[in-house]
């Protein structure tokens, strides 16, 4: 099988240069404050400096990165205060999504999150907070997909991709788990009932206690 050719130059080496980064970040593989260095990555990528320099300015205006005067790039540190800042915008949008989506979402769709619910039940049944956190993500991104309001959730995507240190941390606390599963529950239980208010109530509420749990 012939092996696969991507353009070293132009709008794709930077789209390309630009995936694998974020993902990176998004994953945890490259740190808070780790430096970027330009060759290492168009080396790693198979790309231009030019085509790596462009996507982590991209990634600057996402708030994923920041470029430091004299000294290149890193990847952005998200402060405490921050942190919370953020959960708060969150509160309002994701509350927001939560009750369009208790009205516009199918019956089929409301049906993923009941089951949803229930894989996240059992990974806290069974110890396994890396699983619940992913069924935590999961569950926040089908709310946002079910609620049909687009400009919320591109806002909300920037927004959760500066959170992901500390959301990683947070899933890792003893105790978080079990709190965080009853929240969960009663949001979707709100959204499965087709109550807006009351999603809305409950995605604010679960948020708080996150902003609650950031600042212990």
């Amino acid at each position: 099988m012939p092996k696969e050719t991507r353009p070293s130059t132009g709008e794709q080496a930077k789209q390309h240069a630009l995936t694998q980064v974020r993902q990176a970040i998004l994953r945890g593989d490259m740190a808070p404050a780790q430096r970027l260095v330009e060759t290492e990555l168009a080396e790693q990528f198979g790309v231009t400096r030019a085509s790596v320099r462009a996507a982590l300015i991209e990634l600057e205006s996402d708030g994923l990165v920041e470029r430091i005067r004299n000294r290149g790039s890193r990847v952005r540190v998200v402060t405490l205060e921050e942190a919370v800042a953020i959960t708060e915008c969150r509160m309002a949008l994701e509350g927001l999504c939560a009750a369009k989506a208790a009205v516009a979402a199918s019956d089929e769709q409301l049906a993923e999150l009941t089951d949803l619910g229930r894989a996240m039940t059992k990974a806290v049944a069974d110890g396994e907070p890396i699983t619940y956190s992913e069924l935590n993500h999961e569950v926040h991104a089908r709310v946002r997909q079910f609620s049909g309001q687009q400009v919320a959730v591109e806002l909300l995507e920037r927004l959760n991709a500066q959170l992901v240190r500390h959301r990683f941390q947070l899933a890792l606390r003893p105790g978080r788990p079990q709190q965080s599963l009853g929240e969960h529950l009663t949001m979707i239980e709100a959204i499965t009932a087709r109550d807006p208010q009351a999603a809305e109530a409950a995605v604010r509420a679960h948020l708080s206690s996150v902003i609650d749990a950031l600042r212990d």
